[in-house]
Order: C-alpha cells, then structure tokens, then sequence
C-alpha cells in the first residue's frame, strides 16, 4: 500500500485469516475486522474525500457515530466501513466525493 501503516493489532485472540482487497491490493486481515479496520491496517490513507470540499477523511471513532470512515466495498458506496466486517474475498475501494445521486444503489455481493 502507499502508506506504512501505525495500526498495530492486540494480541486478544487467535488470528483467523481472510484475504481483502484494498484498493485492488490483497491484504490478509482477522476474519472479525471490520472494514475500516482494514483499511487501517493497510495504510490506505486517506480513505476518502468529502463531497463538499474535498477535504481528506480516515476512519476516526470506529463505532458508527461520526461517518469518517464512508468506503465503496464490493461495488456499493457509503457504506460505513467501521459497521461491515470483512468477508474472504472483499473488494474495497477510497470514495472520492459523493456518489453519483443518478444511478441507482448496487446491491452488495456476498
């Protein structure tokens, strides 16, 4: 990934490995992370824009409240990275900005 990351895991439990893509790069993640956690670990920083001014965002309070941590996984925007726990195989991606209101929601791929 572009960035080295300072995530650093919690030796808490056994390690139960699946693989994710983050920005098309294959990661091996614990199959309870979530998303952003992920992300976190892969240094993909920032994770997005904002709509308005395009000002950088990363995941911050990890807990669904403030909204930081918006991605596009598996072809789906705002989707609130912290909330999603990682699936084998997942692909996630930065959102740049808002979606694009005209075209309708895809439904996520399981």
């Amino acid at each position: 990934m572009p960035n080295a990351s300072c995530f650093e895991r919690l030796p808490t439990r056994s390690f139960d490995p699946v693989t994710v893509f983050v920005e098309g790069h294959a990661i091996e993640v614990d199959s309870h992370d979530t998303a952003a956690a992920a992300v976190l670990a892969s240094g993909l920083m920032p994770s997005r824009t904002t709509p308005a001014s395009g000002s950088k965002r990363a995941p911050y309070c990890l807990m669904g409240a403030c909204f930081e941590c918006l991605l596009v996984i598996d072809g789906v925007a705002n989707q609130q990275g912290c909330m999603v726990k990682v699936q084998d195989r997942m692909q996630i991606h930065r959102q740049v900005g808002a979606r694009d209101i005209h075209e309708p929601p895809r439904e996520a791929t399981t």
